[in-house]
């Protein structure tokens, strides 16, 4: 397959022109750092397990749990790894086993009998560097996909714990810190045959840095379980809400600051619901007076969550992506995003919402839906219809042609049987 043909058929997927893809039968064994958790690769994650379950494609996911342990059924395998007492917190809900390791024979001796073609790694956790050994170990290829940028959040993160410091000072930690994470990601990520990435930014920086070949990796969202159906308010109080990690690398201090924006303009009927978990949650609840913390919400709690607000504020300049967008933008809510992530997820200024660099920009987004209720109508309308389009099988069928000229590319290709079997489909 052709370079050319390869990013007519990633467009083609991405913004819903070709259905009903053909599947090669190309066997993934994908290591997740994240399944169970609330965040964007864990849901991704457990999208494309079923996926591979729907469809019956040969699958072996491995992740963390409760237990160690195994799971079958039909072509779908799944293998949960339990971390020990030694494992640290990276964040509310995502730890790291240092000594994961010693479960490294069991799981090779699990996925030797699978017979991979490829590995997929997520990122470069626990059980990320525990699918490079195995694919090392049995000479699979190692895909990896680009989902954090670890460097920022480590940036952001010493930058507010070297609070008491100079600003000077702090600002040279941060950006030493930055881009001393940035190379030791991106030379873990040199590891790999070949690298997928969520924006064409990254796609490009993985490429020049690393000097393998890198490919966009689309997202999708479930539009029957984010949908504006399942709307339940009746009051007129205007909603604001995030979801996402309340941590210092969202930028989600600026909350306070447009609660101050709103009541200096004379506006008191609105409220915030800030649904998530991290470092910063005790700050916000202590300064922004119309607002909830309710946590972590789930399933049809968080689907419900999203279509009740008006619109959605996502301050982080930091997000790969940003899949909560979609998932907001799926509810008929329209979105206030900074520029940069607004361009990575698709979201068209004064159409499915606003692109706002600043706090004033922001404060200005929200006055605009909270005055005008037929023009927060029409923005979510357009972007529930601009979801429509990205479905998750959409999505993973463009990654399994990703995977062969992937392969192709960096002069990998899935033995003898694979091709035999993908011409006889």
């Amino acid at each position: 397959m052709g370079l050319a043909r390869a990013v007519e058929d990633t467009i083609a997927i991405c913004f819903g022109f070709r259905d009903n893809v053909s599947i090669s039968p190309i066997r993934v064994a994908l290591f997740t750092d994240c399944f169970s958790e609330a965040n964007g690769v864990a849901t991704l994650s457990r999208q494309f397990a079923a996926f591979a379950g729907r469809r019956q494609l040969p699958f072996l996911c491995v992740h963390s749990g409760p237990r160690t342990q195994i799971a079958s059924q039909s072509s779908f395998q799944e293998l949960e790894i339990k971390r020990g007492p030694a494992a640290f917190p990276l964040d509310h809900d995502l730890s790291c086993d240092p000594f994961l390791s010693r479960h490294k024979n069991w799981v090779t001796a699990q996925v030797r009998p699978f017979d991979p073609h490829l590995v997929h790694i997520t990122g470069p956790g626990d059980i990320g560097i525990m699918g490079l050994w195995v694919a090392h170990t049995l000479g699979v290829p190692l895909v990896a996909s680009w989902h954090t940028n670890l460097h920022e959040y480590a940036g952001r993160r010493l930058n507010k714990l070297l609070a008491i410091l100079p600003d000077t000072w702090r600002e040279r930690a941060s950006a030493t810190a930055e881009q001393w994470s940035l190379r030791a990601c991106l030379r873990f990520y040199g590891l790999a045959r070949f690298l997928l990435a969520p924006n064409q930014a990254m796609v490009h920086l993985l490429h020049e840095r690393t000097g393998k070949p890198a490919f966009p990796m689309a997202h999708g969202v479930d539009t029957e379980m984010y949908s504006p159906q399942r709307r339940r308010r009746r009051d007129a109080v205007f909603s604001i809400g995030y979801v996402g990690r309340l941590t210092p690398e969202k930028n989600v201090r600026l909350f306070a600051a447009l609660e101050r924006s709103l009541l200096a303009q004379g506006q008191r009927n609105f409220r915030f619901i800030l649904i998530g978990e991290g470092n910063e949650r005790d700050w916000l609840r202590k300064r922004i007076e119309f607002g909830e913390t309710p946590g972590i919400l789930r399933g049809e709690a968080l689907a419900e969550a999203f279509a009740n607000m008006d619109v959605f504020v996502f301050p982080s300049r930091t997000d790969t992506f940003g899949l909560v967008l979609l998932e907001a933008m799926a509810s008929g809510v329209p979105v206030v995003v900074s520029p940069e992530t607004g361009a990575r997820v698709g979201v068209r200024h004064g159409v499915t919402g606003f692109h706002a660099p600043d706090l004033h920009s922001v404060a200005e987004g929200v006055l605009q839906l909270m005055n005008n209720e037929p023009l927060r109508q029409r923005m979510g309308a357009a972007a529930r219809m601009f979801t429509c389009a990205r479905g998750w099988d959409g999505v993973f069928e463009q990654l399994y042609r990703t995977y062969e000229w992937g392969l192709a590319a960096s002069g990998s290709k899935p033995n003898d049987r694979a091709i035999v079997e993908s011409q006889a489909t």
